[in-house]
């Protein structure tokens, strides 16, 4: 699933709800992009520097079963800084949307195992719900989103050169235990004297 329990979480800045009702036999295409006030707040809710455009692009296909399968592209640049130069750099993802959304109250009931002849075969991803009668693209879109943004960033000349200081072998973790004199004998047993 791509988030857990939407109704827990914060409002989306980037909605586009859709009526399921209202989703012709034929089917429905949406293209939405997110304004600038939109990507701001996308941008500071991902710790991104700066969104520079986000859009996405969706085909929904009612089903006979109460389902709606969503085909589409979300793609966007995305402002972030280098983790080895610390330079700002932009990124672009695009990534594909593939999902069947159902009614809130029948995901655990289009997840679950299904037998056809003794022969069981699971459902690879668990369904998105359909919340009130309703599927909120601009969230979806959202997810995708985050869910493709790098998390280590790095310009593709970018290299990291480790310190060319020699380590000073007195400078380890384990030199102090060196300097400690340690006993042979076992505890309890004293040396023998010596004349």
């Amino acid at each position: 699933m791509i988030a857990k329990d939407r109704s827990d979480m914060a409002p989306n800045p980037w909605s586009s709800r859709i009526a399921v009702a209202q989703i012709p036999e034929t089917g429905l295409h949406r293209d939405i992009e997110a304004d600038q006030n939109v990507r701001m707040a996308l941008a500071k809710t991902a710790g991104l520097r700066d969104i520079e455009f986000a859009r996405a692009s969706f085909d929904l296909t009612p089903g006979r079963d109460d389902s709606v399968h969503v085909q589409g592209r979300v793609s966007a640049r995305v402002g972030q800084t280098c983790v080895v130069s610390l330079d700002p750099i932009e990124n672009d993802i695009v990534e594909e949307v593939d999902l069947i959304f159902v009614p809130e109250s029948q995901v655990r009931e289009f997840a679950a195992p299904v037998n056809d002849d003794d022969d069981i075969r699971e459902i690879p991803d668990s369904p998105e719900p359909i919340i009130n009668g309703v599927i909120d693209l601009g969230r979806l879109a959202t997810d995708v989103l985050f869910l493709g943004i790098d998390p280590y960033p790095r310009k593709s000349d970018a290299v990291f050169v480790a310190p060319a200081s020699a380590a000073d072998p007195e400078d380890h973790p384990f030199a102090a235990l060196k300097k400690l004199k340690i006993d042979p004998s076992p505890p309890g047993k004293k040396k023998p004297a010596r004349d």
